[in-house]
């Protein structure tokens, strides 16, 4: 076995902000591993919330590199790293190279028949008149993402729901807001027709969400990062978005799933960011969501070679097995 870490940075098309971050690029790492002419490759952003670079997940995965070459299994890197960008990276890589030893499609090996799935396209903070042209230019998408904060959020969407009167429509708030404020602005959201607010409180500050019943489905983002916060997480919120970069790749992610099918919650596949070779993964959690955000490639200068398909309304074609899987 071989195994290849390297950094793979991507230009955004323009620079995206939400609560509290300004971003110009995504900061990938990639993994790959070679073992008797079969190749497996995973892709991964980290988290920056908890101050990963490309650097800290490089160490990370040096680290275990000896161990990797000896054979390390895919159940015995989950104790080998933590949870995060760098395991995710190695994970995936993991299982596309099993898929490709194995001659069979990561559907075969997981027994899903795979759909076509509607992502999100997401829509940075920026002025109410630049989020609403912003909005008409994804006009192929159905369904919006819309980062805010607390500063003029309705006014925001109250713009952006004149522009896309058809849309679907969801809002991230990555820990912006106070319970005084979700309570404030959630019957004008719900006038808007929001299907969703996503992470509206600190993460650790949430705990005032237990026994509260909001009037919109409330998704659990940086409050939930694995299967090891999932139980309090699912006493404060409707929703769980699994990201593979926060929790440590496809292993954690579908273990997350059943957790999530078993008590009927609702489920989002969500992204840190990257290029199709890292959201290819996420399509498998999605194909058991209700809420797609997979849209990391569209914000990207360029997607790598035989990247995902983003189609009218924005539904998403199957990986093909030459991209990952």
């Amino acid at each position: 076995m071989k195994m290849i870490i390297e950094q793979h940075p991507f230009k955004l098309k323009s620079p995206f902000s939400i609560t509290g971050y300004t971003f110009t690029d995504s900061r990938t790492i990639r993994v790959t591993l070679e073992d008797e002419g079969h190749v497996g490759r995973g892709e991964a952003n980290g988290i920056y919330y908890r101050n990963e670079t490309e650097s800290s997940m490089s160490a990370q995965l040096g680290a275990v590199e000896d161990a990797v070459v000896l054979g390390a299994t895919c159940d015995e890197i989950q104790s080998l790293l933590p949870l995060g960008g760098a395991r995710n990276a190695l994970d995936c890589a993991m299982w596309d190279l099993t898929a490709k030893r194995n001659n069979f499609s990561i559907w075969e090996l997981l027994k899903i028949k795979p759909k076509p799935l509607a992502t999100v396209a997401t829509l940075g903070i920026s002025s109410p008149n630049a989020m609403a042209e912003v909005a008409r230019q994804y006009s192929k998408y159905k369904n919006l993402k819309i980062k805010l904060n607390n500063d003029g959020p309705i006014e925001r969407l109250e713009a952006i729901r004149a522009a896309r009167p058809d849309a679907n429509i969801i809002i991230d708030v990555n820990q912006g807001w106070t319970f005084n404020e979700l309570k404030e602005y959630t019957p004008a959201a719900l006038k808007l027709d929001i299907a969703m607010i996503e992470q509206p409180l600190p993460r650790g500050a949430d705990d005032e969400l237990e026994g509260y019943k909001s009037i919109i489905p409330l998704g659990a983002d940086e409050s939930c990062l694995d299967a090891s916060e999932y139980e309090v997480a699912a006493r404060r919120y409707d929703v769980i978005n699994i990201k593979l970069d926060k929790c440590g790749g496809l292993t954690e992610g579908m273990k997350m799933v059943k957790l999530a099918q078993r008590d009927g919650k609702g489920l989002m596949v969500g992204n840190m960011s990257g290029s199709s070779l890292g959201m290819a993964p996420a399509f498998v959690v999605g194909q058991f969501c209700q809420f797609i955000d997979i849209d990391g490639p569209i914000l990207l200068k360029q997607d790598i070679e035989n990247g995902l398909h983003y189609g009218d309304g924005g539904l998403v074609g199957i990986p093909s097995q030459k991209l990952w899987g």
